[in-house]
């Protein structure tokens, strides 16, 4: 499954900060038909993104009915990506 969309960076502060995009709505229900065949526990997806020039493998986290994409420095910081500034994500979701 392939999905492309646009989401805002958003930060989360715990013992240390964390960013995400957040997966739009009509991903996320096309995520869900398929989440029981891909994920590995608790809920997660794994998916491989892209983002500008960086592709990375990770896991989507489920929130709140939603998901959301994690973004590491190593993904963040090459292409100058901050919490708040709207990202164009590529992603395949890992069956």
């Amino acid at each position: 499954m392939e999905l492309a969309f646009r989401g805002r960076v958003i930060e989360w502060r715990g013992p240390a900060p964390y960013y995400f995009v957040a997966v739009p709505d009509d991903e996320c229900a096309d995520i869900r038909e398929v989440a029981a065949t891909a994920t590995y526990g608790w809920g997660v997806v794994p998916v491989e993104a892209r983002i500008g020039e960086v592709a990375f493998a990770t896991s989507l986290f489920p929130k709140d009915g939603g998901y959301l994409l994690p973004l590491k420095n190593t993904v963040r910081v090459p292409q100058g990506v901050a919490a708040g500034d709207e990202v164009a994500v590529r992603m395949t979701v890992r069956l």
